[in-house]
């Protein structure tokens, strides 16, 4: 049975000139930069690539990069696929399922998100240890293919402890302060009211975001070993004075770039 990646894992294969990476990093929004010291060898914009949906979200490129960083080849997504673009949930985890066909053993998932604790200094970076996805439609949902992973997959590990714990080696050789939370996945595209925030809290969340949670969950399906950092940009609706405004978002995401990049590449030099 040909899969719905099928043809864009052919193009891949006959377009790319370079071997393939195990590893690949997902860019969310406003850290689209951190790349700028990575050695391009091959890219493609998502439309060229057949069946892959184009991300309209503000600050998403939408291409994908094959890439020389700290000494790996690494692909790169810059640019996602959110829900709240008009994209079904199966469509958002597409570029995953791609992944996994090209053998991607490791995703590195980065976003944007909502600080929930007001004490904390913006902007900050989170590695996520687990996940919110009381709003999210299962990316799993409908017939199962056992040739791809189990019918009903177990989320205890969805994060792999392995790779958080070189996470935060790495965060402290570098001198980056890098926190551990539970991300909270809201469908957007409207930003939390403040009471949503404070339910949030009362569950646990540390942070909130409108993505990274069916990427994380079709890839642990898939079997890849994933590791997620947030960069939290803002507090949520209610923490802060005045509203929330995307333009400030990435503007923040930015900022944080710095300590991604650093952290990120010495990740990739210890993997």
């Amino acid at each position: 049975m040909e899969l719905l990646w099928d043809k864009a894992k052919q193009y891949i294969e006959v377009h790319c000139p370079e071997d393939l990476p195990e590893i690949a990093i997902v860019l969310g929004s406003g850290l689209a930069d951190v790349i700028e010291e990575a050695e391009i060898l091959w890219e493609s914009p998502y439309k060229a690539i057949p069946g892959f949906p184009e991300a309209t979200a503000p600050g998403h490129k939408s291409r994908l990069l094959l890439a020389r960083w700290s000494g790996r080849k690494v692909f790169f997504l810059q640019g996602r696929l959110h829900y709240y673009e008009g994209h079904s949930v199966e469509d958002t985890v597409f570029p995953i399922h791609l992944l996994a066909s090209l053998a991607v053993k490791t995703l590195i998932l980065t976003n944007a998100a909502g600080g929930l604790n007001p004490d904390l200094e913006l902007p900050a970076l989170m590695l996520i240890k687990d996940h919110l996805s009381f709003f999210l439609p299962s990316p799993l949902r409908g017939p199962n293919n056992e040739d791809l992973g189990p019918r009903f997959p177990d989320m205890t590990y969805v994060y792999s402890p392995e790779l958080r714990a070189l996470a935060i080696r790495a965060a402290a050789e570098e001198g980056i302060r890098l926190d551990e939370g539970v991300y909270a996945y809201m469908r957007g595209p409207q930003y939390e009211t403040p009471a949503e925030i404070r339910a949030l809290q009362r569950l646990g969340a540390d942070a909130v975001g409108m993505s990274t949670v069916a990427e994380a969950i079709t890839a642990s399906y898939r079997g890849m070993d994933v590791l997620a950092i947030s960069s939290l940009t803002n507090l949520g609706a209610g923490l802060g004075q005045g509203g929330l405004d995307h333009e400030d978002v990435l503007q923040m995401g930015r900022k944080a770039g710095r300590d991604l990049r650093l952290l990120l590449g010495r990740i990739l030099t210890e993997l």
